[in-house]
């Protein structure tokens, strides 16, 4: 007689079924069902596919004010890219796997061509989503025109549809921004590297109309340079504020010691055009600003930048705005140090030879009574001595140097070569 019970091992051993919930079974009926419907209507867009890629052509163009420019410039190109981005859409509906990474390509060449045309970053989404909506509409009308039965299965794949319409443009709008930030980054550099042969004077001619399509400033307009230094970085920002007057059309170019802003001059502005900035007192100190004079045209700016350059070597070194229209004597003594200094050391040879602090006491007294126009009265008030002390020290000046203080010319050589002096290195 056979025994009912099996033995302690074959129940061991034995693994005990795990049931299933129906209602699992019951979706994966449901999914499948789906699935079948999806890949039915997606074959019949397949096969019908460059109507489908009219119709969505035709929806941008109505719907879509910047795709109907490029429609304009380019329509094959336009629907050759719509066919393409629907092809990788509808074959990715009936196999994800296999055609995925295709798919993925397609979108990021798109991203990137319409970033190199300059076409808008939300026109080129809208696109994408309206393909979307225009592929989910289609199976449903080809479900609806088949099997009208089966069109409340495509309900559970509607998700997997807007899912690769998400992932499609986001992947657009990535390949759009990276490729945007090189196309920046590319004109910032051409835009320097324009701005730095401009400032030397070594553009070409032919360079010129790219030099002001790139700095948005016209060829042929009037120019002056401003030179600006501050030493800490902050400094030289608002020096760079300082330089220019509000609504000015300027372009600046960062340099290791100097920043150079090439300043479009407004005819008839309220400062003139030999002045484009303001002369400023309230400047940070060491903040340093020299103001060129103007010159015509965008390949004359090198020669403006060796002017604001003379402007700003006669600048104080402690600070200030110089205008090299107002200072056109020191100027042309920095502009030739060699026969500044041997002017300085002509006149004032003898007077430089002096002990220091007597030196000091003499050169001081010589430049303010100049700065006074000649008034002893004046002079003695800023250095804190009588009127008398002022004229013995201007006679011992006379007798040193041999030139009379009375006589316009040796004033003129006196004046100078105190400037060459004080400007040019000792």
């Amino acid at each position: 007689m056979h025994h009912a019970v099996r033995s302690r091992a074959a129940i061991r051993t034995a693994p005990a079924p795990v049931p299933r919930p129906r209602t699992r079974r019951v979706t994966s009926l449901i999914d499948a069902d789906a699935l079948r419907v999806l890949h039915r209507a997606a074959r019949v867009l397949l096969d019908d596919l460059p109507d489908l890629t009219d119709r969505l052509v035709a929806v941008l163009q109505e719907q879509e004010p910047a795709y109907r420019a490029a429609m304009a410039g380019d329509p094959t190109g336009t629907w050759q890219e719509a066919h393409r981005s629907l092809r990788h859409s509808v074959t990715s509906l009936l196999d994800p796997r296999s055609n995925r990474e295709a798919a993925r390509r397609c979108s990021w060449r798109i991203g990137a061509a319409r970033a190199e045309q300059g076409l808008p970053l939300d026109a080129l989404l809208h696109a994408f989503r309206l393909g979307g909506s225009l592929v989910w509409q289609c199976l449903v009308e080809e479900t609806s025109r088949t099997a009208p039965e089966d069109v409340r299965l495509l309900v559970h794949v509607a998700s997997d549809v807007w899912n690769f319409v998400d992932e499609h443009s986001t992947l657009v709008a990535d390949a759009y921004r990276q490729v945007e930030w090189q196309l920046n980054r590319r004109r910032e550099n051409r835009a320097r590297l324009l701005t730095a042969a401009l400032l030397d004077g070594s553009s070409r001619i032919a360079d010129l109309p790219e030099a002001a399509q790139a700095l948005d400033l016209p060829e042929h307009g009037r120019y002056v340079v401003v030179a600006v230094t501050g030493g800490h970085p902050a400094r030289t920002d608002l020096a760079r504020t300082a330089a220019v007057p509000d609504g000015a059309r300027v372009h600046w170019h960062a340099g290791v010691d100097v920043d150079h802003g090439i300043v479009l001059v407004t005819s008839g502005g309220g400062d003139g055009p030999d002045a484009p900035a303001p002369v400023r007192t309230d400047l940070a100190p060491g903040v340093r600003i020299g103001v060129g004079t103007p010159v015509d045209g965008l390949a004359a700016v090198g020669d403006a930048r060796r002017l604001a350059d003379t402007a700003l070597r006669i600048c104080p070194a402690g600070g200030g705005t110089v205008r090299l229209a107002d200072h056109l004597p020191a100027a042309l003594v920095v502009s030739s140090p060699e026969l500044g200094g041997a002017l300085a050391d002509r006149v004032l040879g003898p007077l430089l030879r002096l002990e220091p602090a007597d030196r000091e006491v003499l050169l001081d007294t010589l430049t303010t009574w100049l700065a006074c126009d000649g008034s002893a009265q004046r002079a003695g008030e800023r250095l804190y001595c009588h009127r008398n002390t002022v004229l013995n020290r201007l006679r011992r000046c006379e007798q040193l140097t041999g030139r009379c203080l009375t006589r316009p010319s040796d004033i003129v050589e006196v004046s100078l070569a105190l400037t060459a002096h004080r400007l040019l290195p000792g």
